[in-house]
């Protein structure tokens, strides 16, 4: 780092502001990566967690010596990152860190002018993106694939299903436990032909790569019934409604998650996604209409 500071009072409005963010989150960063390298059990990677938690306490040093002030790390922002790190993986978190990093970096890049020690920080951070993407290898990652096997699967067809359903008996009830009934059995037909498929393929984990596909599938399917479940008998439609958005933020969230950990583009994926979860329950909302009207049915 350079020796010589620039008086803090001296900076801009906007660059006085860009030195206290920057320490701040040099500081939640440092207790990030400590915390993430505590739960880590590759030594390699635990190893490297903590130099980066070093190197992150070194820039928020940094810029203390620039702003003169003790900041304290962002704490509803540690808990938050904590736990999304335990529910979707320490990959997701990050990734997000890099991509709070890559931020920076254009920050850096604009208090140059001022602060000519930037650069060395900035550099920093570049090198801590390339560390990070070298050394992420979490287990859960390894079953994307499966994973997206269950839930596109159970989007498709149940969304088909349901959506016919509603039409042709226009009872929630009904439907609810017609989709219940048929989305366990896909869920078991699905994991038992994902395992079978695996075996076939000589993967030693393939009772792994079915439960992660049996678990995606069945928890969809949980999602994609619940509003027949909450909504009375006759409000059958507004059910519909409420399951479509509901698949609509499954996906997004879904593939949020996956271009986030993956480093994967998310707009492509998720509108092909939709299309075709949305294309099939129109297909199947019509066939609902088709089969009510030819064959009589009136529940």
């Amino acid at each position: 780092m350079e020796n010589k500071q620039p008086d803090f009072g001296s900076l801009s409005a906007k660059a006085q502001a860009a030195v206290l963010q920057s320490q701040r989150d040099e500081e939640t960063g440092a207790l990030m990566y400590a915390f993430i390298a505590g739960r880590e059990k590759n030594e390699d990677n635990a190893a490297l967690l903590l130099k980066m938690s070093a190197d992150e306490q070194t820039h928020a040093a940094y810029w203390q010596s620039i702003s003169r002030q003790k900041l304290k790390p962002d704490r509803m922002k540690l808990y938050w990152l904590k736990l999304q790190s335990f529910i979707l993986g320490y990959t997701f978190v990050i990734k997000r860190l890099i991509n709070d990093e890559t931020g920076t970096v254009d920050v850096y890049e604009r208090l140059k002018a001022e602060i000519p020690g930037a650069a060395k920080v900035q550099a920093d951070e570049i090198r801590h993106e390339k560390e990070l993407a070298e050394m992420l290898d979490e287990e859960r990652l390894q079953y994307v694939g499966a994973m997206v096997l269950g839930l596109n699967d159970a989007l498709v067809e149940l969304t088909g299903t349901i959506a016919g359903l509603s039409f042709a008996l226009q009872n929630t009830r009904i439907v609810a436990l017609s989709g219940i009934i048929t989305g366990i059995s896909a869920t078991l037909s699905m994991a038992a032909s994902n395992y079978l498929a695996e075996r076939a393929d000589g993967n030693e984990n393939a009772l792994k790569s079915s439960i992660y596909t049996g678990v995606a599938y069945l928890v969809t399917v949980a999602l994609l019934v619940l509003p027949y479940l909450l909504l009375p008998d006759t409000l059958w439609a507004l059910a519909l409604v409420l399951m479509i958005c509901v698949v609509v933020l499954v996906i997004l969230a879904f593939n949020y998650y996956i271009s986030v950990a993956k480093t994967l583009p998310f707009r492509r994926r998720f509108t092909e996604m939709v299309a075709i979860s949305l294309g099939v329950a129109i297909i199947a909302f019509l066939i609902g209409l088709l089969a009510k009207a030819l064959l009589g049915v009136d529940i």
